[in-house]
């Protein structure tokens, strides 16, 4: 795979401070059960990085110590870690609200039988991978097959309550298949309700879109077709300086599987770890004390992504 990331580190990107730190985003592992054409983390079944009980468990401690909402699981698929539902139960039993980055097929994988009841159960809230209501589009980008397993499973997610009752919430995820930015959030997620309606008879709350990120694998396609810099110069044409209050990355904290701190979860998979004075920021720097608010926040080119047009967030448009 090419690597993009000495091509963005680089960066005139406005400088920018954290504010607080309401979220976690946990990255469990790498290890997913599909291999996406567009995925920045570049997960597949054959990785083997998995987050440990140990590391689960500082976690669970530091989110004490923290004005933490929000715990945010995320890999990978996350529920193949053989942590994530004790962490679901605990962050659950805290009073924290749960998000579960799902991509819809783990549900019919081997040993996660019952994992729908059990979201469903513990009131956690699904964000669930759909990049096209339409067949070819979800294949061409998930891989074969996997659109009937999302409408399988968005089925049976309906029949518990997901996206039909107030208690269960269900969303869904939107990423380009090329390089270009969203459309308009408020207009596809209509287009999507209607669709999915009449095709499917498949109900959600809300649709997150996303902008690809020219990093890992979607990066490494860029390259492959000599057109990274075109990308990244759409991005900066379309920047705007009013998405900056809201990035993601105020008030938004990435662990990744081994417990590191990261601005995001895309400063990860670059490498560009939280920092103080030049040192590698751990999980267990926060159970110490160490604070982060106010910090400055490590960018690079690829950040004008979360500010490109609508803007793009963990939870969809900024605007």
């Amino acid at each position: 795979m090419l690597d993009s990331s000495s091509r963005l580190i680089a960066s005139d990107f406005p400088t920018i401070y954290r504010e607080s730190v309401a979220t976690l985003q946990i990255n469990l592992g790498y290890k997913c059960n599909q291999s996406c054409v567009h995925c920045h983390v570049a997960a597949s079944p054959y990785r083997t990085e998995m987050m440990t009980a140990n590391t689960a468990e500082e976690i669970l401690d530091v989110v004490d110590r923290l004005p933490v909402t929000t715990i945010d699981l995320t890999g990978g698929a996350p529920e193949l870690n053989p942590n994530f539902r004790t962490i679901v139960v605990r962050a659950r039993r805290k009073g924290l609200k749960v998000i579960d980055r799902c991509n819809l097929s783990i549900l019919f994988e081997p040993e996660q039988e019952d994992l729908g009841s059990f979201l469903a159960r513990e009131g956690v809230v699904i964000v669930a991978s759909l990049p096209c209501y339409l067949e070819g589009n979800v294949d061409q980008q998930r891989g074969k097959g996997v659109h009937s397993l999302s409408i399988r499973a968005l089925r049976w997610l309906n029949d518990l309550g997901y996206g039909t009752s107030q208690r269960l919430e269900l969303n869904l995820v939107y990423n380009p298949l090329g390089a270009v930015l969203p459309p308009p959030q408020k207009e596809l997620e209509a287009e999507y309700k209607r669709e999915l309606r009449s095709r499917y008879s498949i109900e959600f709350n809300r649709l997150f879109t996303l902008t690809n990120m020219p990093i890992n694998r979607f990066g490494s396609t860029l390259i492959s077709h000599n057109k990274l810099e075109e990308y990244v110069s759409l991005l900066k044409a379309n920047y705007r300086e009013e998405n900056l209050c809201s990035v993601m990355c105020r008030n938004t904290l990435s662990v990744d599987w081994r417990g590191y701190l990261y601005d995001c979860d895309f400063n990860q998979m670059l490498g560009m770890g939280a920092n103080s004075n030049g040192s590698h920021l751990h999980i267990r720097d926060l159970i110490n004390g160490y604070s982060l608010s106010q910090s400055r926040v490590r960018t690079a080119e690829h950040c004008y992504g979360c500010t490109a047009g609508q803007g793009s967030s963990c939870e969809g448009a900024l605007v």
